[in-house]
């Protein structure tokens, strides 16, 4: 729960801001990189494979939708990211 206000507190784009595409694509980074770690020890486990290519999918969705509103925002955060694109 801390590393994930850590994330909000990092990514934000005012005081109260959740759910800007910024923070809800560093949060989806976030359980992304976890999973796959978790992933690399238990190769059979594949309802997290599912949940883990559902989130990457939504991640994609969010910056494809960042790119086409605001490209600016967009290439900030994959550069914060370390995103390939």
């Amino acid at each position: 729960m801390e590393a994930k206000a850590g994330v909000i507190e990092q990514f934000r784009t005012h005081l109260k801001d959740t759910g800007s595409p910024e923070v809800q694509i560093a949060l989806l980074s976030e359980r992304i990189n976890y999973l796959t770690s978790h992933l690399q020890s238990h190769v059979k486990d594949h309802a997290s494979r599912r949940g883990l290519i559902m989130m990457v999918n939504k991640r994609r969705r969010l910056l494809d939708y960042l790119n086409r509103r605001e490209p600016d925002r967009y290439r900030e955060i994959v550069q914060r990211l370390n995103l390939r694109k």
